[in-house]
């Protein structure tokens, strides 16, 4: 696959690998980790018996172990090191599931990453019918990171609609709008063009409800005609083909997870609890301050 950055190594840098976990970790994030199988499947490989640690079959779920101090087994055979932290961009196409497999058996994104040897995994969804930026990454603690609604990583849309959309409208969308699972925050609007039929507008929310942005224009009298994702926090779609992937940069990467660590790092100052104000102590004998009677 064409690396459309135009650099001469396509390959994940050495920043982005890592070594297995440090201490002591949950045996199915270890395994996790290598790239044998995700998490979930991990833990059926343990329930089953499939496991052992240091010769001894483990078949409990959340047991710890350090992985510098034991020898894991999967089958009979030594669990490898981790792989390298690996980061793609596809620019998903219209009709294509945003999942690696589908029971209908429609086309998904993995049917778009030939010759990735890595089992990576998308960041989020896109719909059907939508198309553009996807993530897919096997570094799952910063996938986690950019999905959960309360780090507010921000997603530009580029989208066609029905009808000429009055400033009225952009103002609703602005202000946030309400829909059937309460008020949207804020988004950011801007008109691109617009014709006798339709317009184009360029929108940025920081949610990630479901079908959130057709909601959205359905609720100010626009249904969307076409969707696509152009940004997602520091990174941008450019002029990467419909059916395309490409690495991530070095720059991107390191961007990526320089944003995460601000999302953690942010969260934790707001759950810190505030000081409590110190009680007045009150010791034996001492009298208190009357105030003075104006005569």
């Amino acid at each position: 696959m064409t690396d459309k950055t135009g650099e001469n190594t396509p390959h994940p840098s050495p920043r982005a690998s890592g070594p297995l976990p440090a201490g002591r970790v949950r045996l199915q994030k270890i395994i996790a980790g290598t790239g044998l199988a995700s998490r979930r499947k991990a833990e059926v490989l343990i329930a089953s018996g499939r496991v052992t640690v240091n010769g001894k079959v483990v078949t409990e779920l959340g047991t710890k172990v350090d992985p510098d101090r034991v020898h894991i087994k999967v089958d009979g055979k030594h669990l490898s090191s981790t792989q390298p932290y690996v980061y793609l961009l596809l620019n998903k196409p219209k009709n294509v599931m945003s999942t690696l497999n589908d029971p209908g058996g429609r086309p998904t994104v993995k049917d778009f990453l030939r010759g990735i040897s890595v089992r990576v995994f998308p960041v989020g969804r896109l719909d059907f019918d939508s198309e553009g930026l996807m993530l897919l990454t096997n570094h799952g603690n910063l996938a986690q990171t950019l999905l959960h609604p309360r780090y507010h990583v921000p997603k530009t849309y580029l989208i066609k609609v029905k009808q000429v959309v009055t400033d009225e409208h952009i103002r609703q969308l602005e202000q946030g709008v309400l829909l059937e699972d309460g008020m949207t925050s804020p988004a950011i609007v801007k008109k691109v063009k617009k014709a006798r039929q339709n317009s184009w507008l360029e929108i940025t929310i920081r949610e990630g409800r479901q079908h959130q942005v057709k909601r959205m224009l359905e609720a100010v009298g626009h249904p969307v005609l076409k969707l696509t994702r152009i940004k997602m926090g520091p990174l941008s779609l450019g002029d990467l083909e419909s059916g395309e992937f490409r690495y991530l940069t070095d720059r991107e990467a390191n961007a990526l997870r320089d944003l995460a660590e601000q999302k953690l790092a942010s969260a934790e100052d707001i759950e810190q609890p505030a000081p409590r104000p110190k009680k007045r102590v009150s010791r034996a004998g001492w009298a208190r301050s009357k105030k003075a009677k104006v005569v």
